[in-house]
């Protein structure tokens, strides 16, 4: 089969489109015939192995995974021992974890992380979906806890997770400010934020516009470009800051985003706000919550633009190097066969 390889970390220039041999499902896994996938920072990261302090998790002096790619969309091909919920031909979408894989023809991956596709979405919008959505779910439904009629700020709300927060945030019945740059202003305004905040015109934690009375119960923070403190000026006085991301395309970094990541919880445990870094661990249960929402019509994936199987380098460049707005899919060559 095809599949996007590194042997090395480094540029997009380090990935390779190879023929590598078709996995074989083991006991608890799901082998899929990926028609889709899409670009995260999880993949950048992992093709850099930045900040260095990840390479614990994603191999010390190569990568543990050869084969890129964490979001598929597919039709399931065949099903390993002990595996009763899925049968070859059956429509499904999901996360790979951490093992990777979702940048080739085929991919195994366990049973649990697998979920049924929306059946109203392509495969290329549901592959749009698991990383990104997943980790806006997990931030503002498990870990803030949002409620209808609260009023929530999304930093970089253009963004892969950003757009799906919009939308997630409305559906729960929040008051939505959304902030991003000039050129994506409509954009979010279309996903359903009721204000938008220009960052190239206006700063939203300047004290004066804290004074004009605008606060937040929830501030969710996907760029971590403003301090702790500015982001906790413009919160209600029991308000949560949720900290996911953040100076993600910095590279050459000892730690990264996990500086703030790690700062945050512990201010956190000396002022009255809630300072949350979560956790962003998909499971079926997201999964299955997120095609709920999706076939509800609550949720549509925004996307930016559609890279071939082939050309997967170039949108982990394009995705790098020109802000991409929303999500950039990776359809597989062959898919339709």
């Amino acid at each position: 089969m095809k599949a996007i390889v590194q042997d090395r970390y480094g540029s997009p220039d380090v990935l390779r489109l190879c023929d590598v041999d078709t996995p074989t499902p083991g006991n608890g896994e799901v082998l899929v015939r990926v028609h889709a996938s899409s670009v995260n920072a999880y993949d950048w990261h992992a093709m850099r192995g930045d900040p260095y302090l990840a390479r614990l998790s994603f191999g010390l002096r190569r990568p543990r995974a050869a084969v890129r790619g964490q979001d598929f969309a597919g039709r399931v091909e065949a099903v390993g021992p002990g595996v009763t919920r899925w049968r070859p031909g059956d429509e499904v979408y999901g996360e790979a974890g951490p093992a990777g894989g979702a940048f080739a023809e085929y991919l195994c991956v366990a049973e649990n992380l697998v979920e049924a596709k929306p059946v109203n979405l392509s495969f290329e919008q549901a592959a749009a979906i698991p990383l990104a959505a997943t980790t806006a779910l997990i931030c503002l439904r498990d870990a803030a806890d949002l409620r209808a009629g609260q009023h929530v700020l999304i930093n970089g709300a253009s963004g892969g997770v950003g757009t799906f927060a919009v939308q997630l945030a409305k559906a729960f019945g929040a008051q939505v400010t959304a902030v991003c740059r000039t050129r994506n202003v409509e954009l979010v305004r279309s996903l359903g934020a009721d204000h938008v905040v220009d960052y190239t015109r206006e700063d939203f934690t300047r004290t004066d516009v804290v004074r004009a009375g605008r606060r937040y119960d929830v501030l969710l923070d996907l760029v971590g470009n403003r301090s702790l403190a500015g982001c906790r000026r413009v919160l209600t006085p029991d308000g949560t800051l949720l900290l996911s991301g953040g100076g993600v395309f910095t590279g050459g970094s000892v730690f990264g985003p996990m500086s703030l990541l790690v700062r945050g919880p512990l201010v956190g445990r000396f002022v009255r706000h809630r300072i949350v870094s979560p956790s962003a661990t998909a499971g079926r249960g997201h999964l299955a919550a997120l095609r709920e929402l999706a076939e509800a019509g609550k949720l549509t994936p925004a996307i930016d633009r559609t890279f071939q199987l082939s050309e997967a380098a170039d949108a982990i460049r394009y995705v790098e190097t020109e802000h991409a707005r929303a999500k950039v899919v990776v359809t597989v060559s062959g898919s339709n066969r």
